[in-house]
């Protein structure tokens, strides 16, 4: 490795470490390999809790949930996963997921790293495309779904973004990312580890992003699964009150809500206390 990318790599490596040193709680952290690669997963919370698996957007690492594990931890065995080819401290294999089969089959592969049979499965923009995608896939697996924001699931994305977001799309950089999130977040003011850590993770090398079909509305009306959805009522990614009335449509077993004043970057850490409330709440009123 050349000294510069030596140099990025542990730029990005102290950021990471930086963020996760700012949860509140006790992090036990668990390295699963695969034949993908080795899977870092972040847990904390009672070991007899109920476990719950979080996986984060898109260039956001598992670090991302600062201000919300406290609470998810009360009750909660919480897993914060990295997933494999993108930036975080999971590690490649010689052959990373390469497609949806292999994500899902990956997935798998956690849970039963971790000894879990079933779990409530909670994911963020893109995560939130992979909770709802493995929530189909193996329905026997996720007791509970709770999507925050989720993309390419019931809409797709608004012109104006995709637009704004190009430029970083093409050529990733820290000032892309960051100038792409002042703007959606209408500057919300973030914490300054994390930021440095989003942008530092833009630049994260050789990111390979597995992406897949929205799941077909027929699909989706089979799902059995409680499901709460939350959406950013500011989110410049997509309509919200338009992907809440297709949830209606399509999902018989969801609950939405719209909450003002969020953004869609910044729903999981502005305005966290009711995010975290709702979805506690949720996660307790669906317990068996």
């Amino acid at each position: 490795m050349p000294d510069d990318d030596r140099s990025a790599n542990a730029a990005f490596l102290d950021a990471y470490d930086a963020v996760l040193d700012r949860w509140p709680v006790q992090v036990e952290q668990i390295d699963l390999p695969s034949a993908y690669g080795t899977t870092r997963v972040n847990a904390c919370g009672p070991a007899d809790g109920s476990p719950l698996i979080l996986l984060h957007g898109g260039g956001t690492t598992s670090a991302m949930w600062f201000a919300n594990v406290a609470e998810f931890a009360r009750r909660h065995r919480v897993y914060a996963v990295d997933r494999i080819g993108e930036p975080g401290r999971s590690t490649r294999g010689e052959r990373p997921p390469r497609d949806v089969p292999d994500l899902l089959d990956w997935l798998d592969g956690v849970l039963d790293g971790l000894g879990i049979d079933s779990a409530a499965v909670c994911g963020h923009s893109y995560g939130g495309w992979i909770a709802l995608t493995y929530g189909l896939h193996a329905p026997q697996r996720v007791r509970r779904l709770v999507l925050l924001d989720p993309t390419q699931c019931f809409g797709g994305f608004r012109a104006g973004y995709l637009a704004r977001a190009l430029p970083y799309l093409i050529r990733p950089t820290a000032s892309r990312a960051q100038t792409l999130l002042t703007w959606e977040t209408g500057g919300a003011e973030a914490d300054p580890a994390w930021l440095r850590l989003y942008g530092l993770a833009a630049e994260f090398p050789d990111v390979k992003v597995v992406t897949g079909k929205r799941p077909e509305p027929g699909l989706l009306r089979t799902l059995t699964t409680p499901t709460l959805v939350l959406l950013a009522g500011r989110s410049r990614a997509h309509a919200p009150h338009r992907i809440a009335s297709a949830v209606a449509r399509l999902l018989p077993h969801a609950e939405t809500a719209v909450l003002p004043g969020l953004s869609h970057h910044a729903m999981p850490w502005h305005g966290a206390a009711d995010l975290n409330t709702r979805v506690i709440d949720f996660l307790d009123r669906t317990a068996t």
